[in-house]
């Protein structure tokens, strides 16, 4: 990395836990996009042990490394950072990192640790990589703000972009889960993106009732999901409930299945999903 730099090219990052699908290899491309043809794009691949809880997936969490370097071939990657855990996290390691506020709602109660995890994860990473630009994907919005927020305070020389979310033909956001799900299960998650693009018409009829948005998104998931985590309306920004503004985010986690789903639309901003 430094030595592209010392050449005078810019450095693109795009961090991820592997699995990669069309949604990784937009990040891939719009960091290729940021730096130019002659800047260099590295991707990580790292399936990240903190980030998990003691009855979330790490276990079975789709491992695909040689498949993902050939994927990240064909979106013209040039450098593929692969490490194992007692890499990132050598013997006697005792650092973590916590951003608080932005960890705290949304998934904060129902993953604890989650996002301390992601967050040490990312600067071990940022510092390794340096002086970059690195994309994220928005359908983790809270992930996104969290490190955003991070690389702000703790003045790392990070530009953080956020890409809007990728979705399937269907609206569903792209997730490296989807593949956990049956056929039923999956026509079932096509009412996820149905939700949220509701909200975001009713939005732009004049809706600016939180409740009300909340209440028309968790009665349409309620009818497909086995459980719901939350369904909430945020400030964009700070996460906090929103009060009054020209945008929202609307955010929701539930289980179809046994899977865990995440998706979001910022109302005001985004076009309503498909």
């Amino acid at each position: 990395m430094e030595d592209a730099r010392a050449a005078g090219r810019r450095v693109g990052f795009v961090p991820t836990m592997g699995a990669l699908h069309d949604g990784h290899l937009t990040l891939a491309r719009e960091a290729r996009a940021r730096v130019g043809e002659g800047g260099l794009v590295a991707v990580s691949i790292f399936v990240n042990p903190t980030q998990f809880g003691p009855n979330e997936d790490f276990s079975k969490y789709p491992r695909e490394l040689e498949g993902d370097v050939e994927r990240c071939a064909s979106a013209g990657v040039d450098v593929v950072f692969a490490p194992d855990a007692a890499a990132m996290y050598p013997e006697g390691e005792k650092t973590r990192v916590h951003v608080h506020a932005l960890s705290t709602p949304l998934c904060g109660p129902f993953r604890p640790g989650h996002f301390e995890g992601v967050a040490t994860i990312v600067t071990k990473l940022f510092a390794l990589v340096g002086r970059s630009v690195a994309v994220f994907g928005r359908k983790d919005y809270q992930q996104w703000r969290v490190l955003s927020r991070l690389a702000e305070d703790l003045m790392l020389p990070v530009e953080v972009v956020g890409v809007r979310t990728v979705r399937e033909k269907d609206g569903l956001a792209m997730s490296s889960r989807n593949r956990y799900l049956s056929n039923e299960e999956r026509a079932k998650a096509g009412a996820i993106p149905k939700a949220l693009g509701a909200a975001a018409r009713r939005w732009n009829d004049g809706e600016r009732d939180a409740l009300a948005l909340r209440a028309m998104v968790e009665a349409e998931l309620r009818a497909v999901a086995d459980s719901i985590d939350y369904v909430e309306v945020r400030h964009p920004l700070s996460l906090e409930p929103y009060a009054a503004g020209d945008q929202a985010l609307v955010a929701v986690a539930l289980r179809i299945g046994k899977t865990r789903l995440i998706d979001n639309v910022v109302i005001g901003e985004e076009p309503p999903p498909a």
